[in-house]
């Protein structure tokens, strides 16, 4: 069954934004009666029925509403420096809203080569990631920021810092992370944190953490870390 993205969910019937109509009607080919599901970024899964198929305004008929669909107990928010190549960023993107994140903060660290981003495209990629796992929550996708500010901001959770670096001790998420708790995890650029990034970060209460034993790029590191406390949560 398709499922289609709508903002506000309210009363008996909704309506497809262009975009989503569009698809909707002219590529997909759906007709009138043809049932379709609906998420709305705030958690809530709904069953309907096309009322009209119209490819500009396509209203669908509300038949029944899931709230909460598949809340987790916890809270994931990584906070990654953007890649030299924004494919690759993309890709983390795309795979970690499937596993399931709430919230991703690309960080500007020292060696972060390409500090820019495109918002826009990214967000639809994370739309395009919900209806495809079936993510009823929106992935919040913040504003860009200096590594330094990140880390100074107060935060709830289990704080961890991923890096590769063989001059601080680090242990595995599991010895860190306990089930059900809130998760906030830094992953660094091509080239990893600076040591002097690493011991601020440990200064604001970030625990050292290692992804196994592999050297990891930055976007596996962050698929792997979201994976890690998916997999601890089940």
């Amino acid at each position: 069954m398709q499922v289609f993205y709508v903002r506000d969910i309210s009363g008996k019937y909704c309506f497809l934004n262009e975009s989503e109509s569009r698809h909707c009607i002219k590529v997909l080919r759906l007709k009138t009666g043809a049932e379709v599901r609906m998420i709305d970024g705030k958690g809530n899964l709904c069953n309907g029925r096309i009322a009209d198929a119209d490819p500009k305004n396509c209203s669908i008929e509300v038949i029944s509403v899931i709230n909460d669909f598949e809340k987790r107990d916890y809270r994931l928010h990584i906070a990654i420096s953007p890649l030299k190549n924004p494919d690759r960023f993309e890709w983390f993107i795309e795979k970690s809203v499937e596993i399931g994140i709430d919230e991703i903060t690309p960080l500007i660290c020292s060696r972060t080569e390409k500090p820019g981003i495109k918002t826009e495209r990214i967000n639809a990629l994370i739309v395009s990631a919900m209806k495809q796992s079936l993510k009823a929550k929106d992935t919040v996708l913040n504003n860009i920021i200096p590594f330094n500010d990140f880390i100074r901001l107060s935060r709830k959770g289990t704080l961890m810092i991923a890096h590769c670096g063989n001059d601080f001790e680090k242990k595995g998420i599991r010895e860190v992370y306990r089930k059900g708790d809130d998760a906030v995890i830094l992953i660094g650029p091509e080239g990893d944190f600076t040591d002097n990034e690493i011991t601020a970060a440990i200064e604001s209460g970030f625990t050292p953490v290692h992804l196994g034993r592999s050297r990891l790029r930055t976007e596996t590191a962050g698929v792997a870390a979201c994976h890690s406390v998916y997999f601890i949560n089940q």
